[in-house]
């Protein structure tokens, strides 16, 4: 600390230097009520996240503007990330840094102008959360249909356990319930929440998991707006169903679980099934069951009638046919009985055709015989015939016609 009075009588004097000066500067703002403890308001510009972890901006209006530092052990308290163009209203003070002789901001608290830290830290977490895609559809996994452990995160005496507890032993008795207590609210809420979840899907000891709370301010229910507890639920291997009790918002928890529910008892209604709802689909499948056995036993029925028609058919066919054989057997044997008949018929006329030709006349003739009629009658001796009579004779090869001219008897 630099006597002030002791400056002004040597300024007569001898001049100070600079950083003397600039130290002299400096106590003037310490010792001002007004500049060691102010809160303006302004427009943030030429932001900077130092890597130190410290953060360098200006405040600006439309009339001036102020350089401003916030220190790390300060900017560490923000919940969320200032950036340029954002309306603040900050507290601080104002002092000068000697080395430099300028003077600036020291920020030792910031909200934003007109909109809550909280509210927008959750819109930057949410944006920041989209656009790395844990959020997307195509990530979330199904929640099983029948399970049969449940795990559930909450606080072991608030409302929202006994709702899942109620709901599921109602829908479905079958499934065991396992609670996993954690805090749902202030310091220490994050940690355990995250604690319970790597236990609960880690183990694989359940097949869903709900975790949520009752309804809250948004205060409240900062802990399910974690972004470490986001990630965590992105990277479970179990199914995670989001059940923070509020009917209208909601949490970053609620965007990347693989389900929503408004509430803890909807939570539970969307994990297990209804076991009323499952009796009447079965007594429907039982029906449905029933009414085909009936309808194959028909159509096995109709189809052993037609078989046993055209086995029918086929018997008579049979018959028919066997019927048809022997007929075409009888045939068979007629015709060879036929044919041995007429071949005998055969050789018995040809016996009698060789000797009625052996008795013929036309075989005597052949051998230079001839046959004399007259008038039609045979002429078997001469007093049968008168001089100029006509005759006919008949020639083994044909017959000529004559006169008779001379009779000769023999005695």
């Amino acid at each position: 600390m630099i006597d002030i009075n002791s400056l002004r009588e040597r300024d007569n004097i001898t001049p100070f230097s600079v950083s003397a000066l600039n130290e002299y500067i400096k106590s003037i703002f310490e010792n001002n009520r007004t500049l060691s403890s102010v809160t303006v308001r302004g427009e943030i510009s030429n932001f900077v996240n130092h890597r130190s972890g410290h953060l360098y901006f200006s405040l600006k209006d439309g009339d001036g503007q102020i350089r401003a530092v916030m220190f790390r052990s300060r900017a560490q308290a923000l919940r969320f990330m200032p950036e340029s163009g954002m309306k603040v209203i900050v507290h601080g003070s104002v002092t000068v840094y000697p080395r430099d002789g300028s003077y600036q901001l020291y920020v030792s608290s910031m909200q934003p102008d007109g909109i809550g830290a909280l509210y927008l830290a959750y819109e930057q977490m949410k944006a920041r959360l989209a656009e790395e895609g844990l959020f997307d559809e195509d990530h979330k996994k199904l929640i099983p249909e029948y399970p049969r452990r449940i795990g559930v995160i909450t606080s072991p005496t608030g409302a929202a356990v006994r709702d899942i507890i109620n709901v599921t032993g109602r829908r479905y008795p079958n499934a065991e319930v396992f609670l996993y207590p954690a805090l749902v609210q202030g310091e220490g809420a994050e940690d355990s929440l995250i604690r319970a979840l790597d236990y609960l899907d880690k183990s694989c000891l359940c097949d869903v998991i709900i975790i949520g709370r009752g309804g809250g301010s948004i205060e409240d229910l900062w802990a399910f707006n974690s972004e470490r507890l986001a990630r965590r639920i992105y990277e479970a291997c179990t199914p995670v169903i989001s059940a923070v009790g509020h009917e209208t918002d909601f949490t970053i928890c609620d965007f990347v679980a693989d389900m929503r529910a408004p509430t803890p008892s909807a939570a539970a209604e969307l994990a297990v099934p209804d076991r009323r709802e499952l009796m009447m689909r079965l007594d429907s499948i039982d029906e449905r069951i029933a009414l085909a056995l009936v309808r194959r036993l028909d159509r096995s029925r109709e189809r052993f009638e037609h078989l046993k028609a055209m086995a029918d058919v086929r018997s008579i066919c049979k018959l028919i046919k066997a019927r048809a054989d022997a007929v075409v057997a009888l045939g068979d044997k007629a015709e060879l009985l036929v044919r041995s008949r007429v071949d005998k018929a055969r050789d018995r006329l040809s016996a009698n055709a060789g000797k009625v030709d052996a008795l013929s006349p036309l075989s005597i003739l052949s051998r230079g015989y001839a046959i004399t009629e007259k008038d039609g009658a045979l002429i078997r001796s001469t007093d049968q015939l008168s001089i100029n009579d006509e005759i006919g004779v008949i020639l083994s090869d044909g017959s000529v016609s004559a006169t008779v001219i001379h009779i000769e008897k023999e005695n």
